[in-house]
């Protein structure tokens, strides 16, 4: 089976259930982040298990950091992030490692931080009164036309390169395009709401920190597995490579979003 068609199943198979999740909000959207969190901390620990990361602590804190966010909002979330500390503290003074223990803690909550405060985000976005279930089924929007724009349009006509010692395949070209897309879901997908949520203006201020947002996620996950010297984070989602290859962006446009809505005012 080519990596295409790989790439087309799995999309036709998760995304519905995704979506449908989404729609239903409050638990089944933090059961759903925290599967996520915890198949991609496994990724990031796998591939950087020569750093000796302290797993179970990752674990730990990823499972108080999501589930903080959605029984205690924001507080709760960072409250769980920070936890992760004390705990692979703990965990590596009764561990029999010889790596120094800035590294393996440091890994171990970079972990957290990125992927599970990332996930964390878009559980709060969800849970925003009246347009919480709009605000995410925006940003899952506009990061996928975001990223397939690029792509493509990378592919068929990119010749700047966005940055060649990280990820050399992205194209200021397909930056571009894939902003430009962005910012158009953005704006349609909430015009109807105009005069309740965000206004016209607000609405392409919003895709704007969206599309400068997802390429970033995507980038920083690039620097790490070229540090880490591997492709892929895993093979669990077969042409889309792993888990984390699949919400990078997001770990960084989800944020990115609710700040951005933060700042207009609401929530």
């Amino acid at each position: 089976m080519s990596p295409l068609v790989s790439r087309i199943l799995v999309t036709v198979v998760a995304l519905p259930v995704v979506l449908y999740l989404v729609w239903l909000g409050g638990w089944w959207v933090t059961g759903l982040a925290l599967i996520a969190a915890l198949l991609a901390l496994h990724e990031l620990y796998v591939m950087g298990r020569s750093l000796r990361p302290l797993v179970l602590a990752g674990y730990a804190g990823a499972i108080l950091t999501i589930v903080g966010a959605q029984a205690g909002g924001f507080p709760w979330m960072v409250g769980g992030a920070i936890a992760t500390l004390p705990i692979a503290f703990v965990l590596y003074g009764i561990a029999e490692t010889r790596q120094s223990a800035t590294v393996a803690i440091g890994t171990t909550v970079l972990g957290v931080v990125w992927i599970a405060l990332g996930l964390g985000h878009l559980v709060l976005l969800r849970d925003l009164p009246d347009h919480g279930r709009l605000a995410v089924f925006t940003v899952l929007l506009a990061v996928f036309a975001d990223s397939t724009f690029a792509y493509f349009v990378g592919r068929l006509i990119g010749r700047h390169r966005l940055a060649p010692t990280i990820s050399p395949g992205k194209s200021v070209e397909g930056f571009v395009a894939g902003t430009i897309a962005a910012v158009a879901v953005a704006f349609f997908a909430l015009y109807e709401e105009r005069d309740s949520f965000l206004s016209i203006w607000q609405a392409v201020v919003f895709g704007i920190v969206v599309a400068a947002a997802e390429p970033l996620g995507d980038l920083f996950e690039s620097a790490i597995k070229r540090d880490l010297q591997v492709k892929d984070s895993g093979r669990l989602l077969a042409g889309h490579g792993g888990m984390l290859d699949r919400v990078d962006s997001l770990l960084f446009a989800g944020p990115a979003a609710l700040y951005a809505i933060l700042a207009f005012g609401y929530g």
